[in-house]
């Protein structure tokens, strides 16, 4: 990889090239506290309000909240932008602010902060790594793991990877139920128990006070539909940062972090309006190399690097086709359907 020129082949790739190109970008790490404040009042005040201008429209027809349930969605997803900022240390110089304003974010999100922080963590050291696969990312078999399952094994898998439930059922059971407790955390002592339980108090209270104000009708018929579209929303989008053909996957001995964070993470090249309300995360290699820069700095750190910026390139259009592919194919080293590998069968 050269910092000046053309990127190398994956297969010449050198994880000391990586490293300076991680030395590089460090350089944008500093956050601008001022910068940050604006990026959180313009996305927590418009939620607040269109929330309550779908409240203030339900007497007028529930289709329009309906229709402005979708920006609504998109800035909660903008709130977990800046919740997921504040766990990497990049919001905030002070690791105290960076942390309260996650958890506060977390009520909304309906996130514990503290147990999220540290699966993402996890899934930030291990992303592409075949041996190290189950906490924080996308459940993924290769062919042969697949091919060695019994059949009620196959089907639970295909039915786990079916859009129906990977988008729209999983993100409901992942942030209505199964984050108000510290799965995978359980054992691990009081502080993942705390931070759930704190989350779920806080969130009770917020949604009882909100109850008591406008009622639990109108209540549920405004946020139900944020909620689950904007989890649907996050669920795509860290989908597609890691699910794609070219991905990155390997065994522990050929596994190297700096390779598989910039070849393990796609560039989601998304129109100018929805990489706002996606905070840039769609610029995800250089995330995964350098997660201490902070969302409002990563196209700057592009911009300078255009060289990454072909890396992994997908469009909005191309990643609907990231849909299909299901399994890694370990003699290919890609991603392939299910079709591709019943075929192979």
């Amino acid at each position: 990889m050269s910092l000046g020129g053309q990127i190398a082949p994956r297969t010449e790739l050198l994880a000391d090239d990586a490293g300076v190109l991680a030395r590089a970008l460090a350089r944008y790490r500093e956050p601008n506290h001022l910068r940050s404040a604006v990026e959180i009042a313009t996305t927590i005040l418009p939620f607040f309000s269109l929330w309550a201008i779908m409240w203030l429209a339900l007497d007028l027809g529930y289709w329009i909240g309906l229709v402005l349930a979708v920006p609504a969605a998109g800035f909660l997803v903008r709130l977990f932008m800046v919740q997921h900022d504040c766990g990497h240390g990049a919001f905030f110089r002070s690791r105290l602010a960076n942390d309260w304003l996650g958890r506060v974010i977390g009520v909304l999100t309906l996130t514990p902060y503290d147990c999220w922080r540290r699966a993402h963590a996890i899934h930030h050291a291990t992303s592409g790594n075949l041996d190290r696969r189950g906490v924080g990312d996308i459940d993924t078999l290769t062919v042969r793991e697949y091919q060695s399952r019994s059949s009620w094994g196959r089907l639970r898998y295909r039915i786990y990877r079916h859009p129906v439930v990977l988008f729209g059922l999983g993100p409901a059971y992942l942030f209505l139920l199964q984050q108000r407790l510290p799965v995978g955390f359980m054992r691990d002592g009081w502080r993942p128990w705390l931070s759930a339980m704190a989350t779920n108090f806080a969130t009770a209270l917020v949604c009882a006070t909100m109850i008591w104000a406008v009622g639990l009708g109108p209540f549920l018929l405004v946020h139900l539909p944020i909620t689950l579209l904007g989890a649907s929303i996050g669920v795509w989008l860290f989908y597609v940062q890691h699910q794609f053909a070219d991905t990155f996957w390997a065994h522990n001995k050929d596994w190297d972090v700096r390779e598989a964070a910039v070849y393990g993470s796609s560039h989601y090249d998304l129109p100018a309006v929805l990489r706002w309300f996606t905070a840039n995360i769609g610029m995800h290699h250089v995330h995964h190399l350098c997660s201490r820069i902070p969302f409002y700095r990563l196209p700057q750190a592009l911009r300078t690097h255009p060289e990454v910026a072909r890396i992994n390139r997908i469009t909005l259009g191309e990643s609907l086709r990231c849909v299909r592919l299901t399994l890694w194919d370990e003699t290919a080293h890609r991603l392939i359907s299910f079709r591709e590998a019943d075929a192979q069968r």
